[in-house]
């Protein structure tokens, strides 16, 4: 219950922080990216104070034996560069840049009920299911049986 209730939190106060810079705002947004015309440069502001407390607070945190309210940390196994990652992050740019949202200002701008939004929130939550299913099938093709039932 502790894990549920600090998730909720720390979600409310991401959600907080994003509605208090305006980062539910996609023009504010799409101003950042506009870099040929009108640019808006809060979303550097939004960034630079998140790197000024993740920067220094990650060594602490991991210097730890373990978090708060888990057994241990779960940090990401995977460090090279490869055509998967390079490709998702051209979508999420391209998509980013189009509609002027990312998934946690737009489930934060959710609360508005606007329609705009309930409708990326939707279209995101399809092409994650899509995207799970593309990677399922490709799982699935990549792996060989051997003669013994084994896999290669």
């Amino acid at each position: 219950m502790k894990t549920v209730a600090s998730s909720l939190l720390s979600g409310f106060i991401f959600g907080l922080g994003l509605a208090v810079s305006q980062m539910i705002d996609p023009a504010r947004v799409i101003g950042f990216l506009d870099v040929a015309g009108r640019w808006d440069a809060t979303l550097l502001f939004v960034m630079g104070g998140a790197l000024a407390v993740t920067v220094p607070g990650f060594p602490v945190i991991l210097s730890r034996p373990h978090p708060l309210l888990a057994p241990k940390f779960s940090l990401p196994a995977k460090t090279e560069i490869d055509r998967p990652l390079i490709i998702g992050a051209a979508i999420f740019g391209v998509g980013w840049g189009l509609a002027g949202f990312c998934p946690g200002p737009a489930l934060a701008a959710l609360a508005s009920l606007s329609p705009s939004v309930v409708l990326f929130v939707a279209a995101m939550i399809a092409g994650q299911w899509l995207a799970s299913r593309v990677e399922l099938r490709s799982r699935g093709a990549s792996q060989t049986v051997c003669d013994d039932g084994g896999q290669l």
